[in-house]
């Protein structure tokens, strides 16, 4: 590919590239550029949202460069104060190794194994004494650490900021430096640590790296951004089945977001499925190619089309019908019980009526006969609900 196309492929989806012109220049260099992206290791499966960086360091790997996936498992004992309004819980150095390996585990299910470098941040740090860390911490002023924003709201409100906490983000930068990275591929959420990699590399001599930062992928209730916490995310271990029937339930809306970040194929491609649909093509057939292409990924390709044999088995053959109302449902300490969910949805005129449609069989969550009338709906999900043959509603737990 020429510079243009290269320089058009690696923006797709992104929200912003500090500095553009910075990185034309490095693709004009003829050489692979060592391209990094961070993980702290607070939990053990990786679910969608970490695949939007998963997938933009792959780009890079197709194009030559080579990819540096960084564990933090330094910091993630010390824990990303990001978005956060008290201080977070450190994990045990015990909790980081094993979600560590985890990670290790499931990355080659998109980047390539031989053109990936798997680092940990503890090489470097655990080699820097406390005088090193003091000579660190000299090259930042607090002033600075202040503009970020939740660091702001929290000093302004008066809430406790841990001195700890601000180590964070010097030492995400570090890593930078250490790494000698051409590029720091990160969320926007994290834009102020990725500056102070700019930042820490300019004071140590270096030229700065390239910042690109990928947008927060929504989870399947297509309002919070996907998170194992909010129950509304899927892991790239799952099931293929499980996999393909997420995917399905989410909006028609979401689903051309989901391609842009997710997706591999041409966005020419996806903005004349798009355009399709808008002249009246069925999007649950748009659909069928997300989620199939998603499970193929992380499964493979004969799991992919048993995946939608199976859904459509239990959904097309069932005559469900595309259009129904939509419902939303607030959750009670992370759910719903099925019985509420009926009568909220007004699928049923009371929770007693509901236990008594359980009780004769006639209740299905996505396809699937309730029996257990203790059944929670988790919150971030959606299903589609049926009442006897007819009563159908897309209930969304938020």
């Amino acid at each position: 590919m020429s510079v243009a196309d290269e320089l058009r492929e690696l923006k797709r989806g992104a929200d912003e590239v500090l500095i553009e012109s910075e990185l034309v220049e490095r693709l004009k260099l003829g050489r692979p550029l060592r391209v990094k992206a961070g993980f702290d290791p607070t939990a053990p499966d990786l679910h969608l949202g970490h695949t939007v960086l998963l997938n933009k360091l792959r780009q890079f790997q197709d194009i030559g460069h080579e990819a540096i996936f960084l564990i933090g498992d330094f910091t993630g004992m010390i824990g990303d104060p990001t978005g956060k309004n008290a201080t977070r819980q450190p994990l045990t150095r015990d909790d980081v190794i094993e979600n560590a390996r985890t990670y290790e585990e499931q990355i080659y299910r998109i980047l390539e194994p031989e053109k990936t470098l798997v680092m940990f941040n503890s090489s470097w740090m655990n080699q820097m004494d406390s005088a090193g860390l003091v000579q660190l911490a000299a090259k930042h002023t607090v002033a600075r650490m202040l503009e970020r924003d939740d660091f702001q709201k929290r000093y302004g409100s008066g809430q406790p900021i841990s001195i700890h906490e601000f180590l964070y983000p010097l030492i995400q930068g570090y890593d930078s430096v250490a790494l000698k990275s051409d590029v720091e591929l990160g969320g926007t959420d994290q834009k102020f640590n990725l500056l102070v990699g700019r930042e820490l590399q300019k004071h140590y001599g270096q030229k700065q790296q390239v910042v690109l930062t990928m947008p927060l992928l929504e989870g399947l209730d297509g309002v919070q951004k996907m998170s194992k916490s909010l129950g509304n995310y899927i892991g790239i271990t799952e099931s293929a089945d499980e996999m393909f029937g997420k995917v399905m339930s989410v909006s028609d809306e979401l689903m051309w977001r989901w391609f842009e970040l997710l997706s591999f194929r041409p966005m020419a491609e996806i903005g004349r499925w798009r355009k399709e649909v808008s002249e009246g093509a069925n999007p649950r057939d748009v659909k069928f190619r997300l989620a199939g292409e998603i499970v193929e990924r992380f499964h493979d390709r004969a799991s992919a089309e048993k995946a939608l044999e199976n859904f459509v088995a239990r959904f097309q053959k069932g005559a469900i019908p595309d259009e129904m109302p939509e419902v939303i449902l607030t959750a009670v300490d992370g759910g719903i019980g099925i019985a509420h969910a009926l009568k909220g949805a007004s699928l049923t005129g009371s929770t007693s009526e509901a236990f008594r449609m359980i009780k004769q069989g006639a209740v299905r969550v996505d396809g699937q006969r309730v029996e257990d009338r203790d059944l929670q709906l988790s919150a971030g999900m959606t299903h589609v609900v049926q009442v006897g043959k007819r009563r159908y509603a897309r209930v969304t737990i938020s």
